[in-house]
């Protein structure tokens, strides 16, 4: 009897231990999170992690998902892919997360995607734009991968005719960054947008992540005949350009996309320097639709400042992976894939979107104008 005893202890002890391993325990699901919370560009991952904290609060508080509540698991990936690889690998074989939120960088993003191939646990961005990120090279769908923003192509072609047809801009050059798929994936397609469509390019000059001077560059486009700038890349390097272009003066409208969008910006270029300046972007706080004014009066009261366009697609992408996660037959990766390539008219801070044949989301874009560093206007584009 002793003897049975033992046994059957042992037993409960292992189906005990098995549950705690799983994405999804007596009382809890759990959900990965891998983002860059330092270095390069961490104030990307910050601001998407605030907003991912906020949802999954709101969510917890409301009842969680069927009775149980949502545990995140947070990770700094330091804005390297190669950590952001490692951590993905625990989160999915350790942690045991029925998902993962995250990176935010395309680069980042791309490298978790075997893996979650490779396990069957859906991975989604809020912001990885690079096109062809979700496709394979003959171009098969990569099941478990997801995104709720627009890629480059759409941001590239978006601001080429934003040039020609509101601005009325003919004569371009573009200043990208040649060292991130990104930069050269927006220059591509508004060079083949703003050309097709009767544009010129005067010159297309590049630099690579973490250059600081750039007064080569405009002294050497400075003399030439041009009324608008493109430059597709991030806010480090931008904010510079912008500040050293005007400090030149040039003082033609510059545009770029999302990579802009960041408080750094400002300080890097000075409040006087960013007149002219428009973006392509995936929200506005001048937007006044109930969904985004309540988003942002629950992302003051908790953090008391403003909430970017980083926070906002945070906000989305977690509740757009819980939503999948409610409507999921059950909490097995397939399942939650599955119920996640279903999504219509998902109604986020970031715009309504559904999930095409190809994972990506069905939405439209924003065009921000800046004027003395501040928001003053939008535009919608697309659909």
């Amino acid at each position: 009897m002793k003897r049975i005893c033992l046994v059957l202890a042992f037993l409960f002890a292992a189906i005990a231990l098995a549950s705690c391993g799983s994405g999804s325990d007596s009382d809890v699901i759990k959900i990965g999170v891998n983002y860059e919370l330092s270095k390069d560009v961490a104030t990307y991952g910050q601001s998407s992690v605030e907003g991912i904290e906020l949802a999954i609060e709101q969510i917890n508080e409301a009842g969680g998902v069927n009775g149980k509540k949502i545990k995140l698991i947070k990770y700094d990936n330091e804005s390297n892919p190669s950590i952001a690889l490692t951590l993905t690998t625990r989160l999915m074989t350790q942690d045991k997360v029925v998902a993962v939120l995250g990176p935010a960088t395309s680069g980042a993003f791309g490298s978790t995607i075997p893996l979650a191939m490779q396990h069957k646990i859906p991975i989604a961005s809020g912001s990885a734009t690079a096109d062809g990120l979700l496709v394979d090279e003959n171009g098969n769908v990569k099941e478990y991968a997801f995104r709720i923003c627009f890629n480059d192509s759409y941001q590239g072609r978006a601001m080429a005719n934003f040039a020609l047809n509101n601005l009325k801009k003919t004569k371009a050059v573009i200043i990208k960054d040649n060292s991130s798929d990104y930069g050269k994936g927006l220059a591509e397609n508004f060079k083949k947008t703003f050309t097709d469509n009767g544009g010129t390019i005067v010159a297309e000059e590049a630099y690579v992540k973490n250059e600081v001077d750039f007064n080569a560059i405009l002294t050497g486009i400075k003399g030439k005949d041009f009324d608008v700038i493109f430059i597709p890349g991030y806010y480090n390097e931008a904010g510079l350009i912008i500040k050293q272009a005007r400090a030149m003066g040039i003082d033609v409208p510059i545009l770029g996309a999302d990579g802009f969008d960041s408080p750094e910006l400002v300080n890097l270029a000075g409040e006087d320097a960013l007149n002219d300046v428009y973006f392509s972007n995936h929200y506005s706080p001048l937007d006044e639709s109930p969904v985004v004014v309540d988003f942002i009066e629950s992302f003051k009261k908790k953090y008391n400042k403003e909430p970017d366009a980083f926070n906002a697609l945070g906000y989305d992408l977690a509740n757009f992976v819980v939503d999948g996660i409610k409507r999921a037959e059950s909490l097995t990766g397939k399942a939650v894939k599955d119920a996640l390539e279903a999504t219509k008219d998902f109604e986020g801070v970031t715009g309504s979107f559904s999930i095409d044949e190809n994972h990506d989301p069905v939405k439209a874009l924003i065009i921000i104008e800046l004027q003395n560093g501040k928001q003053v206007s939008t535009i919608r584009a697309g659909n």
